[in-house]
């Protein structure tokens, strides 16, 4: 499971670094961090797929939001039994909390 969230997180951190790093020409000296780049690879991705390349980016974003929706969705699915026994604790706990807080009542 930990090296399935390296290779899901570590891709994803890669991307959206170089992302804004290129977009705001933080370059540090390397073209590859440049804002020449950033434009040439969605003016290359866009030629592609035939959209304009400033749309790229937010179905990206969408795309990454999809994905790790579905990660988190996987990882709560394996883990789905301690979930719900954390779950269950958690409810004892605050009723029996709750019951505490009750003023007590007299028959009379």
């Amino acid at each position: 499971m930990r090296s399935f969230l390296i290779f899901w997180a570590g891709p994803l951190g890669f991307l959206w670094g170089w992302y804004f790093l290129s977009y705001y020409d933080l370059s540090m000296g390397m073209y590859f961090f440049s804002r020449d780049m950033h434009d040439l690879v969605f003016q290359i991705y866009g030629n592609m797929l035939g959209i304009a390349p400033e749309s790229i980016p937010p179905l990206v974003a969408r795309a990454c939001i999809v994905d790790t929706g579905l990660v988190l969705c996987l990882i709560a699915f394996r883990r789905r039994k301690q979930i719900i026994a954390y779950a269950k604790a958690w409810r004892a706990q605050r009723a029996a909390a709750y019951v505490k807080d009750l003023p007590s009542v007299s028959a009379s």
